[in-house]
């Protein structure tokens, strides 16, 4: 993230995390997926909300950065600056991950009381909310939407809850005609300044493998874990050898860094129709 003028550049590089640390290998042109894929959620959705994108093409950025275009193309995007709100605000469609794990104990996931009976990987009746603190450190932690009203405030919670469903729903809706099962995803909103009034803004990536988990609905049966186009690949192959999640991180071999690319870049042409550039 570099701050130029009044605007701020985004730059996404090829690295991958797992278990919130930054692992030793990278993911040739993850980067250009991740910022490629969100420019196109930020265009298909702006009669939802509006969002942070400026421009994706170095030839529009300010004079200083053009010098840098080579390097930048297709893996950067001007955006214009806002005050981040302090909650991911997360949709689920579908029961997995840690919903999964808390149901599993409780009956419910972040405070939402769910249905008896479910298996892992089932479809919910209704797709629910979800908000999740931004650690600085370390992951991040599911609360309720009483604890996420106490943090940003009750009216902007309930803006904020109806914005992220409304994304997934209409993300969900796209990536189904295309063969992708959208099980859940984070969202991130900020607040700008216009002509002297806040607005509501999405802001960082969208619908990504990174920010979602992504399942081919070809082979989607509930009742266990499903093949994904997101990083769990990654995590599967880091739970096999047994690491601690502890430094030192470990390096990826081959056939894992190629596979995670193929997975990334098919979720891309998927979902967009189009080359990567």
């Amino acid at each position: 993230m570099y701050e130029v003028d009044e605007q701020l550049l985004m730059v996404a590089t090829d690295r991958i995390s797992a278990y919130d640390l930054v692992l030793g290998s990278a993911i040739p042109d993850k980067g250009k997926v991740l910022n490629q894929l969100s420019a196109f959620w930020f265009a298909q959705t702006t009669h939802i909300v509006s969002n942070h994108m400026l421009s994706i093409e170095p030839t529009e950025y300010p004079k200083p950065l053009q010098q840098y275009a080579d390097l930048l193309r297709g893996r950067s995007m001007l955006v214009r600056k806002t005050v981040p709100v302090a909650i991911e605000c997360v949709a689920r469609g579908y029961i997995s991950g840690s919903a999964w794990k808390e149901y599993q104990l409780t009956g419910e996931t972040c405070g939402v009381i769910l249905p008896e009976g479910l298996c892992e990987s089932d479809r919910l009746v209704e797709p629910i909310f979800t908000p999740a603190t931004k650690a600085e450190t370390g992951h991040d932690i599911n609360i309720s939407e009483s604890e996420a009203a106490q943090l940003i405030g009750g009216d902007l919670l309930s803006q904020l809850k109806e914005l992220t469903l409304a994304l997934y729903k209409h993300g969900a809706a796209h990536a189904e005609s295309c063969g992708i099962i959208v099980a859940d995803t984070k969202f991130e909103f900020g607040i700008a300044i216009e002509n002297g009034h806040e607005e509501i803004v999405l802001i960082d990536e969208v619908l990504t493998p990174d920010s979602s988990r992504f399942w081919p609905s070809a082979t989607h049966l509930a009742g266990g874990p499903q093949p994904s186009f997101d990083k769990q690949y990654v995590r599967d192959y880091l739970d096999r050898i047994q690491w601690d999640r502890h430094p030192p991180v470990p390096e990826l071999p081959n056939d894992v860094i190629t596979n995670t690319r193929a997975k990334y870049i098919e979720a891309h042409q998927r979902l967009t129709g189009t080359e990567l550039r």
